[in-house]
């Protein structure tokens, strides 16, 4: 483990600690060392202090690396539903119960794992632990997903995640009957102050807009299509659960009582559309519901008749 100490000169008096620590590190990158300061590597007159605190003169910041642990993701084969391929991206029809990237305890067995089988080259940005992956949907949430498979395309998509041109749309049960046919939650997403592993809607958040309708309704259920102009974590479960009307199987925001023997919320990603990166064309999947979801929805229709 490397450790650093650095006094704080009147220059630097009201710069955040990771700003500053990104300045003195030039080698690394800020979010890696927002990763570490929340890691509690960072010390400022011996106090641990987060990544925006407001630096003061004469302070003393005391930082202590942890060294580089080498991760060997290992490719594993394991079946893919691909729904296109071609020298730049790779969409896949993700099934339920498929975790996306490795992370500690789960690093085999992911989306990650089958892709590295399948494909010689993949987008570096992400690291080791995500090679191509642009954006993610939960472990229990199914459907279209786009992977990048050098790191021109990861850059292009990347961007269109960020200026919200890329189309989203997913299809959920939620609890209760929505009586409006069209809505939009407008409420910031961030992560949950008392429950580390929730997110919530909280005023610090991040700006977060889900557009919502109905596709059909039932006798205590709805069925809504939802249409993301941001990308928050858990951003549906978080804004449908805000409103009253959470997911059906969402054991974390919605309902502890759960029907249909589920394996996690009823959630799939229909469609996805992206401009190419390389041909500059709009590209639209559609990926049709996993039988789980269907077999619910037949049941929910005989029990109206």
């Amino acid at each position: 483990m490397d450790s650093f100490e650095y006094k704080v000169n009147e220059d630097s008096v009201g710069t955040r600690l990771d700003v500053f620590i990104s300045n003195e590190l030039e080698n690394k990158s800020r979010s890696y060392v927002q990763g570490i300061i929340e890691g509690g590597a960072a010390f400022v007159n011996g106090k641990m202090r987060k990544s925006n605190y407001k630096l003061k003169v004469d302070e003393t910041i005391t930082l202590s690396i942890p060294e580089a642990t080498e991760l060997d993701v290992v490719a594993e084969d394991i079946p893919l539903d691909i729904i296109y391929e071609d020298s730049d991206v790779i969409v896949i029809n993700k099934p339920q119960d498929m975790v996306v990237h490795p992370a500690p305890g789960n690093y085999s067995g992911t989306l990650v794992n089958a892709l590295l089988y399948h494909c010689k080259d993949l987008s570096g940005i992400n690291g080791v632990l995500r090679p191509g992956i642009v954006h993610r949907i939960d472990k229990d949430t199914s459907g279209a997903l786009v992977v990048a498979k050098n790191d021109n395309a990861h850059n292009s998509l990347a961007e269109q995640l960020k200026d919200h041109s890329m189309t989203r749309s997913y299809v959920a049960l939620v609890e209760g009957i929505i009586k409006q046919e069209v809505g939009l939650v407008d409420e910031p997403i961030g992560r949950h102050p008392k429950d580390r592993i929730k997110m919530a809607v909280v005023e610090s958040g991040k700006k977060a807009i889900t557009h919502y309708k109905v596709i059909e309704r039932f006798e205590s259920h709805t069925l809504v299509e939802c249409n993301l102009e941001t990308g928050r974590t858990h951003q549906i479960r978080v804004h449908m659960a805000k409103i009253g009307h959470p997911l059906v199987g969402d054991l974390i925001y919605g309902f502890k009582k759960q029907h249909f023997n589920l394996k996690g919320q009823v959630l799939h990603a229909k469609m996805l559309g992206f401009i190419h990166p390389s041909t500059k064309k709009y590209m639209e999947f559609v990926s049709p519901l996993p039988n789980y979801f269907e077999k619910i929805i037949i049941k929910l229709r005989n029990e109206l008749k």
